[in-house]
Order: C-alpha cells, then structure tokens, then sequence
C-alpha cells in the first residue's frame, strides 16, 4: 500500500522541542523528494522544508528558519523534521508529502502551548 504516515506530534511548551517523523511504504522512498507542509486552524497549508532524494535541502521559509531541520534516511524509508525553540505559532497539523507522486500523509497535530 502506498502510503505516508506520520508521528512524533503532541503538546509542548514554548522553547520546547519535537522530533516529527514520516514513515514511507509502498514506493521507491529513496527516489523521491519530500517535504513537510504544515496548515494551522483557519490558514492555507504552508511549506515548512524541503529535502531532495540526493539529501540536498532546499532554503527554509523565514518562519522556521534556524529553528526546524529536515532529514531522511533512505534505510528506514523515514524522513524527519526536528522542531527546535517552539512558538505558539508553530500550532498546526505537520503532514508530509511526496509531490511526484503525489502523496500525503494524514497529519500530525502540534500544540505549542503553556
């Protein structure tokens, strides 16, 4: 079955920390760009990164610049998003797609909040 799934959401306090994590099944993962999009109540979905198959990131929005890394590892057809220094505004369902396909997962809430 084709599909992605995603984990690793929750509820963190600003300045927090999370590991998002994307498993991949049914394509070849490793061949495939990826990414992280993120859509908080009553917004557009927003591109949160982007990672090539080569591992190759392109530049991060503004908003998680210095602050969100993405990665994948091509073994375990998982790719990532390590979330540093949280903010309120971080709040959003993460959902990871693949755009060739194209394909996304069902999404991950992420609640920052005190």
């Amino acid at each position: 079955q084709v599909q992605l799934v995603e984990s690793g959401g929750g509820l963190v306090q600003p300045g927090g920390s999370l590991i998002l994590s994307c498993a991949a099944s049914g394509f070849t993962f490793r061949s495939y760009k990826m990414q992280w999009y993120r859509q908080a109540l009553g917004r557009e979905r927003e591109l949160v990164a982007t990672i090539f198959s080569t591992g190759t990131i392109m530049d991060y929005p503004d908003s998680v610049k210095g602050r969100f890394t993405i990665s994948r590892n091509n073994a375990k057809n998982t790719m990532y998003l390590q979330m540093n220094s949280l903010k309120p505004e971080d709040t959003a369902v993460y959902y990871c797609y693949a755009p060739s396909i194209p394909l996304w997962g069902q999404g991950t809430q992420v609640t920052v909040s005190s």
